[in-house]
């Protein structure tokens, strides 16, 4: 297995990031090289906020680990970059942990009060090895308190995730949860991680058949690949990266103009504009134009 290369320096899949980089103070750090062939990065979020915000984010094929602190002003249970369903928090202010599996709607969350979040974003794939014992679809759709999937992960190690004020100390700290874990290598999660990063990065790659086409499995055995290591279907894996590529052009119009979105709907895959005008909306809730419009003229 390879590194992929550094944390990322994109803002795929958050809905308006201007808007939400603006309010709160977000950053990425790169893990020990132990630790990178299996996570894309870890992710820290801090805000102090006057008035509730909602965010919104397309989540990515990822498991998420999710370490939070929040005041008795509000902030509630769950993260930004991971996305997933979840539930508020308990009245009163306090901290958290949870394993949050693949969301597989549009994540809002809204943001209140004083609140800071310490995330572990794997790599499509890269969280098998760490908790060998259920395929990752076990948590698709799902956020479970984090002794429910590793027993010895008790109070003291979310305060030794959440206390530290130094962000190396922090990385650090997630450093040490993960490696205590010990990780061993696997094929198959390997070949996952390449099978994903394949679709995320090849446009050729339209459909499921052709991935397994170019993987030289069948469709069953691609299908029960990506259910035991990544948690999700090929199908989806791929219409959710093109969501991501289509919001980020959208983002990406200056002065008022549009992509063009017939071009756009063609270069990803889709048999026609309607059939991609359908799926953003579906995933993002309003038509690719009227949201390149939101963003472009909040």
């Amino acid at each position: 297995m390879t590194s992929s290369g550094g944390p990322r320096r994109d803002t795929r899949g958050i809905v308006d990031a201007a808007e939400l980089l603006a309010r709160v103070r977000f950053r990425r750090h790169e893990p020990a090289p132990e630790l990178r062939p299996y996570l894309e990065h870890y992710w820290f979020i801090d805000w102090d906020l006057p008035e509730p915000y909602a965010s919104h984010v397309v989540p990515h094929p990822s498991v998420n680990v999710v370490f939070q602190r929040y005041d008795d002003a509000g902030g509630g249970r769950d993260g930004i970059e991971g996305g997933g369903e979840g539930g508020d928090a308990s009245d009163g202010g306090g901290s958290f942990a949870e394993v949050a599996g693949i969301g597989l709607e549009l994540f809002t969350k809204k943001l209140t009060g004083v609140g800071r979040v310490r995330g572990v974003q794997f790599r499509p794939g890269g969280f098998r090895p760490f908790a060998p014992a259920w395929p990752v679809s076990q948590w698709t759709g799902r956020r479970v308190p984090l002794g429910e999937v590793f027993a010895d992960a008790g109070a003291g190690a979310v305060a030794a995730v959440l206390a530290p004020e130094a962000e190396h100390a922090r990385v650090a700290a997630l450093d040490a949860f993960l490696l205590a874990r010990s990780p061993a290598p696997d094929p198959q999660a390997a070949h996952a991680m390449a099978l994903v990063d394949r679709v995320r990065t090849d446009r050729t790659i339209r459909r499921a058949s052709e991935l397994a086409g170019a993987a030289g499995l069948s469709s069953r055995s691609l299908q029960r690949l990506f259910a035991n290591y990544v948690g999700v279907g090929p199908k989806w894996v791929i219409l959710r990266y093109r969501i991501h590529e289509a919001l980020e052009r959208a983002e990406a119009t200056e002065g008022g103009s549009s992509p063009d979105w017939a071009a756009l709907a063609a270069e990803l895959g889709y048999s026609d504009q309607a059939h991609l005008v359908r799926d953003f909306t579906a995933t993002v809730g309003v038509p690719p134009t009227t949201y390149a419009r939101q963003v472009s003229d909040p």
